[in-house]
């Protein structure tokens, strides 16, 4: 497995977006010139150190930054965990985490990765698009801490080591990684009466391609960089059926920046996306077909309505921000007619 690999590919998606930013207005400028004698620290998760590619992508960002006045110390860290920590302990000034452990610094945008949520890129541009308005910008805010952006990192998929798991009856008993400090996985997984095996970003494929489980949930930037394929083999598939649509969110602590950069720098990012969403569209075409399959209309039925069930109940039990879920339901209604449409109860 190579890790780095993966790891420097999904910093390209975040890079991807690093275009010149635009030049501060007048009434910026003046709120900025507060941060003209004070250096940021960035904390940016990279398995090679100081010297890796999304370490250098942040630099390269940076230089643009400084038009904003904004001077910034880029932090690596190798593990994004202690990342995430640093940040909470104040020894960072903002950090780029995924979304999934960005739910500590604020639940609402950590719900976005809410399972079967958003079901396809469209829904999930359309949300992003939402969390963009000034009238969201309070929910962005959670104590200390502000997401001021969020990027797409592509779906991620159900793959299993042999095709003949095509039901959620067949799925019974199966090994199913999850990721060990988010607890909504393994209740989803439990649902479906399988048995969720504890892993991290570290190690999932890993135990995927040595028979550890049987199951995985993973994006399309994952394929060649961790060598799932070997993992696939020539029994193994992927189901053209989005799991979970995946992102990583941009989070500062808000007193140590000038008022409204929040705002700002939201629909900045917001402008980029498309690049983010061309580069997942290109891993997934290089995924050869014969892994693809594709549910009957009766199965997604079925999977959908599990999926909504497990939103409703893990809402309940504070798994979810129940403000997040009524604002992605009503991003899948826009699209179309459905069921859930005329429920009250998510």
């Amino acid at each position: 497995m190579n890790l780095t690999r993966f790891l420097a590919a999904a910093a390209l998606v975040i890079s991807s977006t690093a275009q010149a930013l635009p030049e501060p207005t007048a009434e910026q400028a003046q709120a900025l010139k507060s941060m003209k004698d004070r250096v940021v620290t960035i904390c940016i998760f990279d398995p090679v150190g100081a010297n890796g590619p999304a370490v250098g992508y942040a630099k390269d960002y940076m230089l643009e930054a400084k038009k904003w006045g904004i001077n910034a110390d880029i932090k690596a860290y190798t593990d994004e965990r202690v990342a995430a920590e640093d940040l909470k302990a104040g020894q960072c000034d903002a950090a780029a985490v995924t979304t999934l452990r960005a739910k500590q610094f604020n639940k609402f945008v950590g719900s976005l990765d809410a399972v079967g949520a958003i079901p396809n890129d469209n829904a999930m541009r359309k949300a992003l698009a939402t969390l963009t308005s000034p009238t969201l910008a309070p929910l962005m805010k959670q104590g200390q801490f502000e997401v001021v952006g969020v990027i797409p990192l592509g779906a991620a998929y159900v793959m299993v080591r042999d095709r003949a798991i095509n039901s959620i009856e067949k799925a019974a008993g199966k090994r199913v990684a999850v990721m060990e400090w988010d607890k909504s996985q393994a209740k989803m997984v439990q649902r479906m009466g399988a048995q969720p095996v504890a892993s991290d970003i570290i190690n999932f494929v890993a135990k995927f391609n040595n028979g550890q489980v049987d199951i995985i949930a993973a994006p399309a930037v994952a394929y060649k960089p961790l060598e799932i394929y070997r993992g696939l083999g020539e029994k193994g598939a992927i189901y053209r059926f989005p799991l979970v649509m995946l992102s990583a969110a941009l989070i500062i602590r808000h007193d140590r920046f000038p008022p409204d950069v929040g705002q700002k720098l939201r629909e900045f990012v917001y402008t980029q996306i498309d690049k983010a969403f061309s580069y997942v569209e290109r891993e997934e075409k290089g995924i050869p077909e014969k892994y693809w399959l594709d549910l009957p209309a009766n199965e997604k039925a079925d999977y959908v309505e599990l999926m909504r069930q497990a939103r409703i109940q893990m809402t309940q039990e504070g798994d979810y921000d129940p403000r997040m879920m009524k604002l992605l339901k009503r991003v899948r209604c826009s699209q179309g007619e459905a069921a859930e449409c005329v429920l009250k109860d998510e």
